[in-house]
């Protein structure tokens, strides 16, 4: 049984909600633009998935749709989509020969590090009038959101 709300709690809930869906399609455009900014053939699930190989170095394909909550049947197409255009390197791990290792090529780092820099400076910019107080609040509630 959900517990009974005060029409102003269910009023603010409904405008984060609605915040949140601004937020998400932002953050949707940020994967798409980034996609094509390091090839216009990747998809922004392909970018998704590079910039956290990058952010997280070599990994399996396996730990990477765990990550991000993804089938390993997408993770599979996109890295064979990287592989192609020259962004993804796969190599037998060799402490287990049916697992794949995965490791982002040089110039796919450089290109994710670009854009990441370009992201981060957008963001810094939007909070620079934020006290450190707030940002510190921020953190805490999108972390408890996300558990």
């Amino acid at each position: 049984m959900s517990p009974v709300r005060s029409p102003e709690t269910e009023a603010a809930i409904a405008e984060v909600e609605a915040q949140l869906g601004v937020l998400f399609a932002r953050v949707r455009t940020i994967w798409k633009d980034g996609a094509h900014a390091v090839h216009p053939d990747l998809q922004p699930v392909g970018y998704k998935l590079l910039a956290s190989l990058v952010r997280a170095g070599s990994c399996h394909a396996g730990a990477l749709a765990e990550q991000l909550a993804t089938d390993k049947s997408v993770i599979s197409r996109q890295v064979k989509l990287m592989e192609e255009l020259g962004l993804v390197v796969s190599a037998p791990d060799p402490t287990d020969g049916r697992a794949r290792i995965l490791t982002a090529t040089p110039e796919a780092v450089e290109k994710i590090n670009i854009i990441r820099d370009r992201n981060q400076a957008m963001l810094r910019s939007r909070l620079d009038d934020w006290t450190g107080d707030d940002l510190t609040r921020f953190a805490t509630l999108l972390a408890r959101l996300a558990e």
